[in-house]
């Protein structure tokens, strides 16, 4: 693949916003041919539409476009004195910005829960990121829009997670959980971190993260269990059913939040009214290994 290429296929899994500068036709003599293109962010630049201040005015527009929010936009550039170049030529110039499209939640664990879930969430408007730390645990064949990513240690990733993400933790090992939930909670930016388990394991939970120093409020946002009430049942299917309708409901809130400016807003921290009568909410993290 290109650089270019490349650059947006990560820059979209990690749902981060970049503009994409191609150079539409050059006439006369230019740094570079129709058809080139680099990729600019808000930090980083991938390829080249040739260098020199064609470039350096080009980078500058392209992140203005980022933070104006505007949409496409094309730019005829002559390469005479007033670009301090001296090529003579010119060039028309496409400003195209790349947003990420739909919420996106990071899935841990590749479980039978896991896997159940992931084939939900393949037909919802959404960017999910599966991880698990066993390279056999993923199916041969996956949603468009869920990417895969075998990790030694899920925890590290959490901090390359996008703004407002949602994250669900249900890995096949509960010091793997522990350590992803407590990296997701020292997070304030997230939109909500759910954890599959019992009452029990929140408890446990909730007094290790303490004894590491969360604070309270940040302990609060962990939502363990997860699932809506009232569906009982303990297959995979069930279960991942029960927390793909959850999902809804916490999209629905932020879309809500969001079109009234008042920002994206995290679930309660219990979901479950009823913790005794929901089934799902006995579900332990072994259940979706």
């Amino acid at each position: 693949m290109q650089p270019w290429l490349d650059a947006l296929c990560e820059l979209d899994r990690a749902g981060k916003t970049c503009v994409l500068v191609t150079i539409l036709s050059a006439r006369g003599s230019t740094p570079r041919e129709a058809g080139c293109k680099m990729v600019v962010t808000p930090d980083a630049l991938f390829g080249t539409i040739g260098g020199g201040n064609l470039e350096f005015v080009c980078i500058d527009a392209a992140r203005d476009m980022l933070d104006r929010g505007s949409g496409p936009a094309t730019r005829d550039f002559p390469l005479g004195p007033a670009l301090g170049q001296c090529c003579g030529g010119h060039v028309s110039i496409l400003f195209e910005p790349f947003r990420p499209a739909g919420p996106h939640l990071a899935l841990f664990g590749a479980g039978h829960v896991g896997r159940a879930l992931a084939r939900l969430l393949g037909e919802l408007p959404m960017r999910v990121t599966w991880i698990d730390s066993r390279p056999d645990a993923f199916p041969a064949a996956l949603p468009a829009n869920v990417a895969a990513r075998c990790l030694a240690q899920p925890a590290d990733h959490v901090v390359h997670l996008p703004a407002n993400s949602f994250v669900l933790v249900m890995t096949h090992d509960h010091q793997i959980d522990f350590a992803i939930t407590a990296a997701a909670l020292a997070r304030n930016d997230l939109a909500a971190v759910g954890l599959i388990g019992s009452a029990t394991k929140r408890a446990r939970f909730v007094r290790r993260l303490a004894a590491r120093g969360l604070p309270a409020d940040a302990i609060d946002r962990l939502v363990c269990p997860i699932g809506l009430p009232g569906i009982g049942g303990k297959l995979p299917a069930v279960i991942a059913i029960s927390v793909a309708a959850q999902m809804l409901q916490w999209l629905g809130a932020a879309d809500h939040a969001a079109s009234n400016a008042a920002g994206a807003t995290a679930p309660p921290a219990q979901s479950c009214a009823d913790q005794a009568a929901c089934k799902a909410c006995h579900l332990t993290a072994e259940a979706g290994a």
